[in-house]
């Protein structure tokens, strides 16, 4: 927390250090961005992504959208084509107001982004698997909740983040998952995210044989909240990679 030294979480425990939420996916050599945080491009190297082939917006908050410029890079490596981005229509419309020039089949430039905007459909066919969506609550707006079901192994990760509850029809699609991420903001009631006591609870609900809890503010110390966490829930943390 900026112009803050009191009540936070233990910053000489390098998982408290935290950029904004976002997760890769590759199934089976597909590689899946979802969402592009403020530090997007501090993420990439740091996390060693080298390339995407599609790029998801759940919703278009400023700590999920502000990262897309520097999606430019990709664009250069598919030799000057546009990213396909998938969003709500809310998410659209908020890509073409913050990036105007990177709307069309190739960049304006060499070095510059260009993105190829379509509504998420409600299951997306890729070379590696599908990608199945589904809309949670997420105060004024609706944000994507999303299942990744690979095509040669059929292991499945659902991914719900920034959402107040996940209703039936989200619980639904994520049935059978392997793993499944949910958003479990802070020890607090909030409006728009799910408090982690909430997380914690949906996750049992859900019984997935591994869940994980992200999208932390600086409430939520690593190794306390860890200890309070049930049998097969976790802390996501930064750099995590899982192999399913």
């Amino acid at each position: 927390m900026i112009a803050h030294d009191s009540e936070g979480c233990d910053l000489a425990n390098p998982k408290n250090w935290r950029t904004r939420s976002s997760i890769h996916v590759v199934m089976d050599g597909y590689h899946v961005q979802v969402d592009a945080a403020p530090e997007f491009r501090l993420q990439c190297i740091r996390n060693q992504i080298e390339w995407i082939d599609t790029f998801i917006l759940t919703h278009p908050h400023a700590d999920h959208i502000q990262g897309m410029d520097d999606l430019r890079r990709f664009c250069d490596m598919h030799g000057g084509v546009a990213l396909p981005v998938y969003s709500t229509e809310l998410g659209l419309a908020r890509i073409k107001q913050i990036y105007p020039y990177a709307i069309g089949e190739r960049p304006a430039s060499t070095g510059y982004a260009a993105f190829r905007l379509a509504e998420m459909p409600g299951v997306l066919e890729t070379p590696g698997g599908t990608v199945s969506s589904t809309l949670l609550p997420h105060g004024g707006l609706m944000s994507l909740g999303l299942v990744f079901e690979e095509k040669s192994s059929g292991r499945k990760l659902a991914y719900f983040n920034d959402c107040s509850e996940v209703p039936p029809a989200a619980r639904e699609l994520a049935a059978g998952a392997d793993v499944v991420v949910l958003d479990g903001l802070r020890p607090k009631e909030h409006p728009t995210h799910m408090s982690t006591p909430k997380a914690m609870q949906t996750a049992v609900e859900m019984g997935a044989p591994q869940s994980y809890l992200t999208h932390f503010t600086f409430h939520i110390d690593h190794e306390t909240w860890s200890a309070k966490m049930p049998e097969k829930v976790a802390l996501a943390y930064d750099g995590l990679r899982l192999s399913l």
